[in-house]
């Protein structure tokens, strides 16, 4: 009966392969829409750790270093390295602009103190060691020794740093701390967070205190609203396969209405009808799972942020293909079971 199964796959193989690569770029779509998820909530725990600190102070009242504007005084890090169990403490600044031009990007901008916590590690170049200087993100596509506008000022490309970028694949630039302040704050020496080695033993009057992990919990939040939807469509996708291979199942079923009958008069039960059913679903399901991860490699590239694809992905995509090919098996199963065995023989 397997056999059988498989045989017909083999006849109807032109159908069988569009229904191969119309699955898998279904599945694909699956991938990539995990990776997407998994690299989105992975940039704010890449951007948080970029820092290197033990713990963030920021004015009182706001909720993260990333996510509000609040400022305190620049100053403010010299108290706090002052402080029990504080090795280092360094102002930063950050701030959103746009970079280059005629065609500007977004890009995030984070001013740090030249030689602090904070400071970027380049793949190509090195870090800024005065002002007009920057490191940027290798997204935005500039080059060492390049040159670009930025918040009114020009700097020099001294690095390119590689997945730096976060709030949906922003990419992100590092210049010395005096520069933002100049675009932000008109040259005030203000700070938005301060980042410590080692832990403070309590948060200075007026600032509010937040580890690593709460700091990446607030980035993650403006994002739980695409998330949920990443994981909707995803659902959606997984439905559509389910749809596609119950149809190709369903109508190869409508085709072998007689072959059905002939198995019957045989003395086959409507098991091993199913099982031939299930099997031929099976097949197309896991074929198109394997053209799925090869599909998704390519894809990749046309995503504007990281896309993170985990390999438990690549494990559940067999799993559900699978589970998804014996669900859609049923389209046929009312069918091989209601062939009139009397058609093997010319009946009604």
């Amino acid at each position: 009966m397997l056999l059988i199964a498989l045989r017909d796959l083999q006849w109807r193989r032109r159908r069988f392969i569009i229904a191969v690569l119309a699955t898998a770029l279904v599945f694909a779509l699956t991938l990539l829409l995990s990776g997407a998820g998994n690299g989105l909530r992975g940039e704010a725990r890449r951007a948080t750790n970029g820092f290197g600190a033990d713990a963030w102070l920021v004015p009182k009242g706001t909720s993260g270093p990333f996510t509000a504007s609040s400022v305190m005084a620049a100053s403010a890090a010299d108290s706090v390295a002052k402080l029990d169990g504080v090795d280092r403490a360094d102002p930063f600044v950050y701030f959103r602009s746009t970079f280059g031009a005629p065609h500007p990007k977004d890009v995030n901008v984070i001013g740090y103190r030249v030689g602090g916590l904070g400071g970027p590690t380049p793949g190509d170049g090195h870090a800024p060691t005065r002002s007009g200087e920057a490191v940027v993100d290798a997204g935005l596509g500039a080059k060492v020794g390049e040159s670009a506008l930025m918040g009114g000022r020009r700097f020099r490309v001294t690095g390119v740093a590689h997945k730096v970028s976060f709030n949906f694949g922003v990419p992100t630039v590092f210049v010395p701390i005096e520069d933002v302040q100049a675009m932000a704050f008109a040259g005030r020496p203000l700070a938005t967070a301060v980042v410590t080695k080692g832990t403070p033993s309590a948060a200075p009057k007026g600032m509010t205190m937040l580890t690593n992990d709460q700091v990446v919990s607030d980035m993650r939040r403006p994002m739980a609203s695409g998330l949920q939807t990443i994981d909707f469509i995803n659902a959606l996708l997984w439905i559509i396969a389910a749809g596609i291979i119950g149809s190709i199942v369903y109508l190869s079923a409508l085709e072998r209405a007689r072959d059905f009958a002939v198995l019957k008069a045989t003395g086959a039960g409507n098991v091993p009808l199913f099982a031939g059913l299930a099997l031929q679903a099976l097949v197309l399901s896991a074929a198109s799972a394997l053209v799925a991860v090869v599909l998704a490699r390519p894809l990749k590239a046309g995503f504007p942020f990281t896309v993170d694809i985990p390999t438990s992905a690549y494990v559940v995509l067999l799993l559900v293909a699978l589970l998804v090919g014996f669900l859609a098996s049923l389209a046929g199963l009312r069918r091989a079971v209601r062939a009139d065995p009397a058609l093997a023989f010319g009946g009604a």
